[in-house]
């Protein structure tokens, strides 16, 4: 029976690509930058823009966009610009009815993560709330993961998590931890891409995968 599981947010729970790249967008715009419109897509969704931004447009550029990128997604309506997906509030709450303990594990900053939690009523839904720190402390899916399992108390054996994630990072960051990881098909990967990186199922819809956890 399933005890536990870890979360991820964007492009698991809610769909913030609208909200992300159009204020990456508005940021290069700002800071005058050229960027080529096709780069700036859904592919660059998973790991911290910090990596995935730099080896597109180069390491200047990205430095100069990041700050004026934040300040634009924090403070000019891009974070509240994340939507649930459809089904994910019915399986929320029948993962919590169900008594499973449910970590989030994101490598979106955690104090946004927090406040989309918050935004959609799921805060006291999840025991832990784990994301990447202000310092870019936790710059791996690994590292997230490791930091919802040791506030979880470690645990292993029957009750140890399954991870559910859109990307190979999730997939790759929870198997460094021997965490099996679903995938949310619904997301954000190319086609292939969580099969190719050893996801234990993909699921097509949250609904799916609520029948397949909760069964």
């Amino acid at each position: 029976m399933l005890t536990h599981i870890l979360l991820d947010l964007d492009g698991t729970l809610v769909d913030s690509a609208p909200g992300i790249l159009g204020s990456l967008r508005r940021a290069f715009d700002e800071v005058g930058a050229d960027y080529d419109p096709a780069t700036l897509d859904e592919r660059l969704l998973g790991p911290p823009l910090y990596d995935s931004l730099p080896p597109i447009v180069g390491v200047e550029t990205a430095a100069a966009v990041m700050p004026v990128y934040r300040r634009i997604y924090s403070e000019e309506g891009g974070l509240d610009a994340s939507t649930p997906y459809p089904g994910v509030e019915d399986l929320l709450r029948a993962l919590s009815g169900a008594g499973v303990v449910m970590a989030l594990a994101t490598s979106k900053a955690e104090h946004a993560a927090r406040k989309i939690l918050a935004n959609q009523g799921w805060t006291d839904l999840f025991t832990e709330i784990v994301g990447d720190t202000r310092d870019a402390q936790r710059p791996t899916k690994a590292a997230v993961v490791g930091e919802a399992l040791r506030l979880l108390g470690h645990p292993s054996g029957a009750d140890a998590p399954l991870m559910v994630g859109d990307r190979s990072h999730d997939v790759v960051g929870s198997r460094a931890h021997g965490l099996d990881c679903h995938g949310a098909g619904w997301g954000y990967a190319q086609p292939g891409e969580l099969v190719e990186a050893g996801a234990l199922a993909v699921h097509a819809s949250a609904a799916d995968l609520q029948a397949a956890l909760l069964s």
